[in-house]
């Protein structure tokens, strides 16, 4: 297949997930899949407050209802924003792939193996991500079957049914239907995840080709010199234009996820002091490993980006730039300056998403587990 006939939707880098994102109809295709993603999810989110505020169960199923309503409640704003910047998304999906087949049709061979080692390292991310995810929808179905009540893998509050009634099929029903939605929900939660770590990734990408480039300058004698200084400046422009288009597509949604990510963690470490069995301990481990990892993972490559983007002026700097005449050293330090201005991810279009921001989230997280398990330890 030539690079430039190559589908979207089948792009190396993003391995399954477009694919994913294409058969719900959230991208690229539009038909009644997303409306039988989306519509049943809604519902029963909907009737998982409910059943919350209406709850005479233990404390502990509570607080495990709660942890999901807020989940399924982060899966749906996934859902809803691809579908309400759906024709956003899919035109700067475009644009990222006119720039992966720029970089895949190089003849520079250090390109070519930094293009191979982030699509691995997208895939494996992608990978991990989706196992996480099939672990997780395990333990929504197993967990009520380890618990000293009988419940159903997540609350849902239906009027005028009692679903625990021994008498009755209701139970074996709604228990079928939530194990069978518990995958669907993790094919919209997981490929959106991946579909975000790809974006910071291929601009991370583009930080290490442009970097090599500068660093390439010394190979380079008088007018090539010139042009080779004005080509970085053309591809920096594009590097910082992907950037903001990632960050007016997804800035808000990354505060809204900073904050359930925050509230899933506190619910999950409480539910870890109540729980009854060493069963339920090690499924509300799970639960942990999986939301932590998916942030970590972001939240890394978000950090990466940022100190990448200001190595750039580092490798400008160490090109033989004392060799250059005093307009293509003018250039140079046009571009070192725009370099000065780190890449960020940006959350809520305020904060710069890296490792620094997510310490402080996790120790105020300590802190009021800590005070948790004072009054309820």
């Amino acid at each position: 297949m030539e690079l430039k006939s190559m589908d979207t939707v089948e792009m190396p880098l993003f391995g399954s997930t477009l694919k994913l994102m294409k058969f719900w109809s959230y991208l690229f295709v539009h038909n009644w899949r997303r409306y039988v993603a989306m519509g049943p999810y809604i519902m029963i989110n909907c009737t998982q407050y409910v059943d919350i505020y209406l709850s005479t169960e233990s404390l502990d199923f509570i607080i495990r209802n709660v942890y999901l309503a807020v989940l399924f409640t982060n899966t749906i704003v996934r859902g809803v924003l691809l579908c309400v910047q759906r024709g956003s998304y899919e035109r700067f999906i475009e644009m990222l792939k006119s720039y992966y087949v720029q970089l895949l049709e190089s003849k520079d061979p250090v390109v070519a193996n930094l293009v191979a080692e982030a699509t691995r390292l997208s895939l494996f991310i992608s990978r991990i991500n989706l196992l996480m995810g099939t672990c997780t929808c395990i333990g929504f179905v197993t967990y009520p079957i380890f618990g000293s009540e009988r419940v159903l893998p997540y609350g849902m509050y239906l009027p005028t049914i009692d679903e625990y009634k021994y008498a009755t099929p209701y139970y074996e029903i709604f228990f079928v239907i939530q194990a069978i939605m518990a995958p669907m929900g993790c094919c919209m939660y997981i490929p959106y995840t991946n579909m975000i770590v790809t974006f910071t990734l291929f601009a991370i990408l583009m930080c290490q080709v442009l970097q090599h480039k500068l660093r390439s300058l010394e190979k380079l004698k008088g007018e090539q010199v010139r042009k080779e200084i004005i080509s970085c400046i053309r591809f920096q422009l594009k590097l910082a234009g992907l950037v903001s288009s990632m960050n007016s597509l997804n800035t808000h949604l990354h505060l809204v996820e900073f904050l359930c990510f925050g509230a899933m963690l506190c619910v999950l470490l409480f539910s870890l002091i109540i729980a009854q069995t060493i069963a339920q301990t090690v499924i509300v481990i799970a639960y942990m490993v999986m939301i932590f990892a998916n942030s970590v993972v972001l939240y890394y490559v978000a950090n990466e980006l940022y100190f990448q983007s200001l190595d750039i002026a580092i490798a400008a700097y160490e090109s033989n730039w004392m060799d250059f005449d005093v307009d293509t050293q003018k250039m140079l330090k046009f571009l070192i300056m725009r370099s000065q201005k780190p890449l960020a991810i940006l959350v809520g279009d305020t904060y710069s998403m890296n490792l620094k921001m997510l310490q402080s989230l996790l120790n105020a997280i300590y802190s009021f587990f800590t005070l948790l398990r004072r009054v309820y330890g």
